[in-house]
């Protein structure tokens, strides 16, 4: 045999079988005799034969790849999600594929993603226009946005009651006497951000309170330090923060004890959102609200495998329950 890659022609001439039961063989499900197969597989063996599965993908129209997007990865719930979510696409025999992308907008490298012939599509910290999520839709590329949702009912969602959990924040914090209470915000154009913010407002107000202060930090650890001092260095000092995710809150609560001399949450209460590993540590202890990557990636996953497979085509949006997790920082 020459130094070239190995063909299945080749297999198929040492086995004695055509070149179809090489196919056959190497195809999940496909009918062939078990001698046959025996024959194949030695043959393979033998001659280092690898098939072409990316090959026989785009023959078939199965690439079986879904394409994964992230805008960032260091705030600690998302490399969570992202290998909850590749183990569960891998169980299912699908191939994740991950893309970086720049914060905000995704449409450029969706659009050139879209020449890798992936059958669906999951964006995380990450989003898309509607005209492009419609444009996938015609294409027959399921989209599943995780942790997000856009307004237009083009693309399937699963995110967790952000309403909610910001309630149960204002509530909690209320119950037990905080009344200057400040929040400190992700990304303004986030649907995240935008409900967890209305939860907690709407909760204060049922108590006749309204928020003390308010900064942005774009979900950044240096903005949300920022943040944090400035709201610290204000003429009402706040007696609880709502950070709208855990990393943020990290940042919050490092700036009030070491740059401040507070205590937490003696002087001043702090809760985050997403419950990451990191939450539960003795240096933080912090009071969150749980999203659940498990149930997250679980919806997601059976979303799409339920669209490719054809069972339906309209884009389904999934709201998990949120569950605030009470620990030692308020």
């Amino acid at each position: 045999m020459g130094k070239g890659a190995v063909t299945s022609g080749d297999v198929a001439r040492l086995a004695n079988v055509s070149q179809s039961a090489v196919s056959r063989t190497f195809t999940p499900g496909a009918s062939v005799s078990q001698s046959t197969r025996d024959r194949v597989m030695k043959a393979a063996e033998e001659l280092g034969y690898r098939p072409n599965a990316l090959a026989r993908a785009m023959i078939s129209g199965q690439s079986k790849l879904i394409a994964m997007m992230f805008a960032y990865l260091e705030n600690q719930f998302y490399p969570v999600l992202l290998e909850r979510m590749s183990r569960e696409l891998q169980a299912k025999g699908y191939h994740p594929l991950l893309f970086m992308t720049e914060s905000g907008n995704q449409d450029d490298v969706v659009k050139q993603l879209l020449d890798y012939q992936v059958q669906g599509l999951v964006l995380a910290s990450a989003t898309l226009s509607s005209d492009l999520a419609v444009r996938c839709g015609d294409l027959g590329i399921p989209v599943v946005l995780l942790n997000r949702d856009i307004d237009d009912p083009v693309a399937s969602s699963v995110t967790s009651d952000n309403f909610a959990g910001g309630k149960l924040v204002a509530e909690h914090f209320v119950k037990n006497g905080r009344r200057r209470v400040a929040y400190i915000a992700g990304a303004e154009d986030s649907s995240t951000n935008r409900d967890r913010e209305a939860g907690l407002v709407v909760g204060l107000a049922a108590h006749g309170l309204a928020l003390a202060g308010r900064f942005c930090a774009n979900y950044r650890h240096d903005e949300a330090r920022d943040a944090a001092a400035r709201l610290m260095n204000g003429p009402e000092r706040p007696d609880a923060i709502f950070v709208a995710n855990d990393y943020m809150a990290f940042a919050v609560i490092d700036v009030i004890r070491s740059e401040f001399g507070l205590r937490v949450p003696e002087d001043v209460a702090v809760a985050g959102y997403d419950d990451v590993p990191e939450a539960s540590w003795d240096a933080y202890q912090l009071t969150t609200v749980r999203q659940s990557t498990e149930d997250m990636t679980a919806h997601a996953v059976a979303l799409l495998s339920d669209q490719i497979d054809g069972a339906f085509v309209r884009p389904q949006k999934v709201l998990l329950p949120a569950t605030l997790i009470v620990r030692r920082s308020a």
